[in-house]
């Protein structure tokens, strides 16, 4: 592909070199053109957005940062001429995935929840957001109890961007920090998540953290405060004010004894050392968690507070029993809210709760089914019949075909 070569003026490399020192990226979106042109007075730059040359994809523009030239962003129809038929819509749709990472989205302020209650760490967690203090925080405790949700709340009630990175043991320096991806033929160096929290002061939440392997080390120096050189591209990047780590786990960094969350790591303890605080998440009182699923009712119009109270009760006797030894499972507040969910589906209390405990052992489920029974008076578990048709699909008698018989 040949190179255009496009002379610039004098306004329109200020306008490339303001627009680079400040995104540290030479593809930005429109509305960060509108934002530098604000921000410095640096209008009239229809030559940019109004130009093909300079078109990296749906309201994406690459900058000349040489102040001179600029190579055009790969063009998908020149790659597909030598595909066969049948991949040149996968192309294009490589394309336009990899054009469209969380470095140019216009905004990442997650959205407000109307069947959340706030309980638990959440004031504490939404004050340290707040400050906009670095200040790394480590949530850990059992799953399904509201961990993750309260920080993603903390974020929507603050107008905070998050982003968002779920931690597997295969995560690595180039998933965090970003690396060199095949757009259209040319390699192009695209920020991985940690770095776009960076550059947008946005709050990083690390997910399931304690899946991790020794790989995440690379995240020592942020954890510290402060930058950390891109040694692929030769870049020193800086966190701008108010961005801040926190990482959710089901152990402290310690492994899992019990077999229960089984593929968490022991992590290093140099790198738990740069997390200040921990908070230890339990499951919401019985009064949060009966709010709580009383708001899932209502957004499907349903109305039984005899229901969400016996289930509340039904997930304390069990927890109760869990923490003394008794049962090797738990009912977590995420699991009573999938059985609203299935009740609104099945419109039958015992069947929303059977299908979601029958991801347990039968002696487990069984035991657990049963116990419902006892606490909702209501219900009958000889009413669930795995062999039940449904009456339109039953063959009576007198319609059998006699010549069949």
């Amino acid at each position: 592909m040949n190179e255009v070569n496009i002379m610039l003026n004098d306004k329109q490399k200020k306008f490339v070199e303001t627009a680079y020192k400040e995104f540290g990226t030479d593809t930005i979106t429109r509305k960060q053109v509108i934002e530098i042109e604000s921000k410095y007075n640096l209008t009239g730059n229809s030559w940019l957005v109004n130009s093909s040359d300079y078109k990296a994809g749906r309201g994406l523009y690459r900058l000349p940062v040489d102040g001179q030239s600029v190579s055009p962003a790969p063009v998908v129809k020149s790659v597909k001429q030598d595909l066969p038929k049948s991949n040149q819509n996968q192309v294009a749709q490589e394309h336009v995935t990899l054009q469209s990472t969380a470095s140019t989205a216009d905004n990442l302020v997650p959205v407000k929840e109307s069947t959340f209650v706030s309980f638990g760490n959440y004031r504490d967690i939404k004050n340290i957001i707040k400050s906009k203090i670095f200040y790394p925080t480590f949530i850990t405790g059992l799953s399904g109890n509201g961990k993750t949700l309260n920080i993603i709340q903390s974020c929507a009630e603050l107008k905070r961007e998050l982003v968002r990175v779920n931690i597997t043991v295969e995560t690595d320096e180039d998933d965090l920090l970003g690396g060199f991806r095949l757009v259209g033929g040319a390699t192009v160096w695209h920020d991985g998540p940690v770095i776009d929290a960076m550059k947008r002061g946005a709050i990083l939440l690390l997910d399931e953290i304690d899946l991790a392997s020794n790989k995440i080390m690379c995240l020592q120096p942020i954890l510290e405060g402060n930058g950390v050189f891109l040694k692929k591209i030769g870049k020193f990047v800086e966190p701008t004010n108010g961005f801040n780590i926190v990482a959710t786990a089901n152990t402290k960094g310690k492994g899992s004894d019990d077999g229960r969350f089984i593929g968490t790591n022991i992590l290093n303890e140099a790198f738990l050392e740069r997390f200040p605080v921990t908070f230890e998440q339990e499951y919401p009182s019985m009064k949060i968690e009966n709010k709580i699923l009383n708001n899932v009712m209502d957004m499907f119009s349903l109305k039984d507070d005899k229901f969400t109270e016996n289930l509340v009760k039904w997930a304390d006797v069990i927890r109760k029993t869990f923490y003394d030894g008794g049962v090797d499972e738990i009912i977590a507040t995420r699991r009573l809210v999938h059985i609203i969910n299935a009740y609104a589906i099945f419109k039958n209390k015992l069947k929303a709760v059977q299908v979601c405990v029958n991801r347990f052992d039968d002696d487990t489920k069984n035991s657990f089914l049963d116990l419902y029974t006892k606490v909702d008076a209501g219900v009958n578990i000889e009413d669930l019949n795995p062999g039940d048709t449904n009456d339109d699909e039953v063959i009576m008698e007198d319609e059998v075909d006699p010549i069949n018989q």
